[in-house]
Formats: C-alpha cells, sequence, structure tokens
C-alpha cells in the first residue's frame, strides 16, 4: 500500500503525504493539499536518482509561495478574460484574481483545497475533493478526482469530474519539471519537444487572440528537440498553449505530446494525453523562491506542461469545448514515460 502519513496542518485542517514506489527507484511523494506532485525521484542514465520537480520544505510555503507547484488547478486552469462568460443566455462573472482575469480556478481554486485520499494501494492514490455550486461564481457543484498511478517508469495522472449543472471545466497538473534535478537553477539548455503544428497567440494579459498560428518560422516551433531557451520568444520566456496535432489514437485513446530531455544525465520525460492542447510556461516569476533541500529557485528553475483545453475556450466557439454537461464524464489523463536516454541517445 501507498505510505500515507499526517504532516501538519493548513488552515486548521490535517494535511496528509503519499509515497508511491520504492525510495531506490523511481517514486513520487503526494500531497492531499492540493492534490499535488511534490516530488518525483526519477533515475538518470547511470541509475543515480534526483527529484525533478519544483516544490518546497516547510508546509506553510505550499499554502503562501504561490506558483501553483505540482497542484491539480481548476475549475478553469488557466485564463478566462475578464472572468466572465455566457452560459445558456446568462453570464457567468468568475472571480478576478489577475487584474481583470480569472486564473486557475480563482483566488480558492482546487490547489488551496485540502482533499481527502479516498483510495489507495501500491500502485496509485485517490483524492477527492468537492467545489460546491456558486464557488469562485461557478456554476453547478462538481465532484473532483485526481489518482497518480505510477507503474514502472511510468507515471499516469487522471483528473476526473462531474457535475450536477451546466459549467465549464478545465483541470491540469501544474508540476514544474528539471530534468537535472529541483536544485539544478536554470533549465534553458535541456532540450524539449512539442508535437504542434499551431500555437495560440495571445494579447498584453495573455489571453489568446483568437487565431491559431504555424510554428514555423517562429520561437514557437518545437517540432523538434531543441533547447527551451533558444530561441527565446521575449525576455519573460514561454506562456503558451500550443495546439497538439496528432488525434487520439483508437486503442490508448491518447495523442503524443511532448519529449524533454537533459542530455547530461540522460534523464527524459515523454508525454501523452487525452486534452487537443498543452500549456508551455517557463517560469519567469521565481525569483529565490525558496526550494526543497536548501534549493532557492531563479528564474526559469523549471518548465510546465499544462495539458488542456484552450486558454478561454469559454468566450472562444472555435476553440474546442470546455463545456460539461449533468450525465457526462470529465476524463483527463496524462501519461510520463521517464526511461532514462541510453549512453548511445536511443
Amino acid at each position: 500500500m501507498a505510505e500515507i502519513r499526517s504532516i501538519g496542518q493548513i488552515d486548521g485542517v490535517e494535511v496528509q503525504s503519499a509515497l508511491l514506489g520504492r525510495t531506490d527507484g523511481l517514486h513520487v511523494l503526494l500531497l492531499s493539499y492540493g492534490a499535488r506532485l511534490a516530488e518525483l525521484w526519477v533515475p538518470d542514465r547511470d541509475g543515480r536518482l534526483a527529484d525533478i520537480v519544483l516544490g518546497h520544505d516547510r508546509l506553510e510555503d505550499w499554502a503562501t509561495q504561490g506558483g501553483y507547484l505540482g497542484a491539480t488547478c481548476g475549475r478553469y486552469a488557466n485564463r478566462i478574460a475578464k472572468g466572465q462568460f455566457v452560459m445558456d443566455g446568462r453570464l457567468v462573472q468568475l472571480d478576478r484574481n489577475e487584474g481583470e482575469q480569472h486564473l486557475h480556478g480563482g483566488s480558492f481554486g482546487l490547489d488551496r483545497k485540502t482533499w481527502q485520499i479516498e483510495s489507495h494501494s501500491a500502485e496509485h492514490v485517490t483524492f477527492a475533493t468537492v467545489s460546491p455550486a456558486g464557488e469562485m461564481g461557478y456554476p453547478g457543484r462538481l465532484s473532483v478526482r485526481t489518482t497518480y498511478r505510477l507503474e514502472g517508469s511510468v507515471l499516469q495522472i487522471r483528473m476526473e469530474a462531474e457535475t450536477d449543472a451546466p459549467t465549464v471545466v478545465n483541470l491540469v497538473n501544474h508540476a514544474y519539471f528539471n530534468l537535472a534535478g529541483q536544485q539544478s537553477g536554470d533549465m534553458r539548455t535541456q532540450l524539449l519537444r512539442i508535437d504542434a503544428a499551431h500555437y495560440l497567440p495571445v494579447d498584453a494579459q495573455l489571453i489568446p487572440t483568437g487565431e491559431l498560428c504555424p510554428v514555423a518560422d517562429t520561437a514557437h516551433d518545437f517540432r523538434s528537440l531543441r533547447l527551451i531557451g533558444d530561441p527565446w520568444p521575449s525576455p519573460g520566456g514561454f506562456d503558451h498553449n500550443f495546439c497538439l496535432s496528432a488525434p487520439l489514437d483508437a486503442d490508448s485513446g491518447l495523442r503524443p505530446c511532448a519529449e524533454a530531455l537533459d542530455p547530461t544525465s540522460g534523464r527524459r520525460l515523454r508525454l501523452w494525453t487525452t486534452e487537443p492542447g498543452v500549456q508551455l510556461y517557463t517560469g519567469a516569476h521565481f525569483d529565490g523562491t525558496p526550494g526543497k533541500a536548501g534549493a532557492t529557485y531563479p528564474h526559469f528553475a523549471g518548465f510546465a506542461l499544462e495539458t488542456q483545453r484552450f486558454p478561454d475556450s469559454p468566450n472562444q466557439p472555435a476553440f474546442p469545448s470546455s463545456r460539461l454537461d449533468p450525465g457526462q464524464p470529465y476524463d483527463h489523463h496524462m501519461h510520463f514515460d521517464f526511461t532514462p536516454q541510453s549512453p548511445r541517445g536511443i
């Protein structure tokens, strides 16, 4: 069974940790606060382990530092313009927590809830919570589950939701990766490939303009492995949705999404998803943020790959729909394979 421990309280509510896997091999540490991925220990090509996700040592830092590190974010992750949209002829006004915009579910999103551990085994942990009708302005009572499953070198994350009234849902996992190790500083010399021929340009508030633009001949072209930080679209790096190119596989129900590689260690991440888009965010906001094992995180200390529905889709009829109706399950999968690169580069 997963190793479950009580690690303290946030806002008077007990927070639990859950350990999956053997500590002499690939293993993960999860927190019930935000149903989050707190540690991810992955071997390099020589079997040496490193924790490759950013996080904090102190429980209070998870609650106060911001950045959504490792959390399940929603109800609607990413941005909704002016925090509003029209549903069935009615204007819905959400909490606005990034200037005039709604971001990652609002000022009290799913990342700030302490979830319950609903079930666990040697291979999985399932967290569950409820967002009541009207919370952060959302219609409908939403029941949510996040399941982490570890099988060999593969970590699966499954986010599920059900509603009792029409609403919008877009859940993401917000882990930040640094394949050299969470304490290794700037990750811009690591390599990334994204299976996307188009991306969404954004305005000054990071709201999509509605266009789908080709990545060819732009800084957004990750169709083959290349340095994350060269070329760089702006001093702030990337915070953009990429529109995934491949259809869903008929057998697995997944589409290829991304691959990342640290050439020095050989640690590699390969990602598949059910979702039509992925947000690449390169961590411009880090600036001396307290990390784990005495680390502090500088600008660009880690990159996030948030598989998702497109940002602002409730206001963009041409984007894939994020509407969820009663009786219709929301079921979002991410599959990560952390098999390292061999010395021959295979």
